[in-house]
């Protein structure tokens, strides 16, 4: 059956919000950030997050600017992407706080050896740069970004109440917790784009994005084992 010409078009608020929804992971499924938010996990899990993280951003923002320069294009794609790979690195400089709170040196850094479970996320980021459509990688994110900012919110809370860190050892937690207009801006931008232009593919994007909230969750669980 042909498409209804005279049917409404998908927005991309409505394609953003139904990728968020559809993709929510289960209540209780972080098993860390539930231990965190009950003060029962021990606080050398924040130092083995800190470790992973260094390691994570720095793949992601590769990933990143990769997906930017593969939609050029596209520039409202390329935008999102480019406003992304920004963000790992401001992201960096707020972690060097927790590092720092957790006694960790650049040596530690430099010789640390990551957990695979912890590094399956940006492995799948990196595979999604290489071959996907950028538009759907948008979607994707943009339902795991909702579901990271969440946990992130309960850490930061965590952090305050249960575990007495410092304002500067927070701050990364609270980077990500905090809305961020911009990114949601531009990721409808894009969304939009790639649905004018009939580049979006939701399922496609569904698919994407149900493997990056599997592997989200099995980065945290990760640093708890």
């Amino acid at each position: 059956m042909r498409p209804d010409p005279d049917a409404p078009r998908p927005t991309a608020a409505a394609v953003l919000d139904d990728a968020v929804r559809e993709l929510a992971p289960d209540t209780g499924a972080n098993r860390l950030v539930s231990r965190i938010e009950a003060g029962e996990a021990p606080r050398s899990v924040f130092a083995t997050f800190a470790l992973e993280q260094h390691q994570v951003i720095a793949a992601d923002r590769l990933s990143f600017q990769h997906l930017a320069r593969r939609a050029d294009g596209d520039p409202p794609v390329a935008d999102f992407f480019d406003l992304l790979a920004q963000g790992e690195a401001l992201a960096l400089k707020q972690l060097a706080g927790l590092a720092d709170a957790c006694g960790l040196t650049e040596r530690d850094l430099a010789g640390y050896q990551p957990r695979p479970g912890c590094q399956a996320y940006p492995s799948y980021a990196a595979r999604l740069a290489l071959g996907a459509e950028p538009t759907d990688v948008a979607i994707a994110l943009t339902a795991n970004f909702a579901a990271w900012g969440g946990y992130c919110r309960i850490v930061e809370a965590a952090m305050r109440e249960h575990y007495a860190f410092p304002d500067a050892a927070r701050a990364f937690f609270g980077f990500f917790a905090e809305p961020a207009p911009a990114v949601h801006e531009r990721a409808r931008a894009a969304v939009q784009h790639g649905l004018d232009t009939g580049q979006a593919r939701p399922a496609a994007a569904h698919r994407y994005g149900r493997l990056l909230q599997a592997y989200e969750l099995m980065f945290w669980n990760s640093v708890g084992d």
